[in-house]
């Protein structure tokens, strides 16, 4: 089974791109969709959804995995956040994917184990996990491969 873990962003949306079969879980591809950050939000927008529209059809995943929305204090950025999250919820149900959400500290705990992990203890892990050469970069690219690893272990559970 082929998914696809997205950390949205209004600036970087990190996605990670893993194959679980037999019990045994292969990296595929990483990277992230970068926007301008003083871009119109509507472009801004309409770049992550084509950025990952493209992901979704060069690797048909057969479910998806999003980070849940964090409200912070600064009501603006979790609205542009929340911006950014719906039009990667869209494409992924354009691609017909069965859309699963995490909460940050329920990724932690599935990768990591603590969940309040730090970013690094997290890289580290997903670079252990997928047996990768070095750390993913950007960091937003490690946090989607994450939320792939935890709704891959939350999927084995299910079996």
């Amino acid at each position: 089974m082929v998914i696809l873990g997205i950390d949205p962003g209004s600036v970087i949306t990190g996605y990670g791109v893993i194959d679980q079969q037999n019990g045994q879980t292969r990296f595929i591809e990483c990277g992230a969709v970068r926007t301008q950050s003083g871009a119109p939000l509507p472009e801004r927008l309409k770049r992550i959804y084509d950025g990952l529209w493209e992901i979704i059809t060069l690797h048909r995943p057969d479910q998806a995995a999003i980070e849940s929305t964090f409200a912070g204090k600064n009501p603006m950025s979790a609205m542009t956040l929340g911006h950014a999250r719906g039009v990667a919820l869209l494409a992924a149900a354009n691609g017909g994917l069965p859309i699963s959400e995490y909460a940050p500290r329920e990724v932690k705990q599935a990768v990591v184990g603590i969940g309040s992990a730090s970013k690094e203890q997290i890289q580290y892990m997903v670079r252990v996990i997928l047996k990768l050469p070095r750390i993913p970069k950007p960091p937003d690219a490690a946090d989607a491969l994450a939320i792939a690893l935890c709704h891959s272990q939350r999927l084995s559970r299910k079996v």
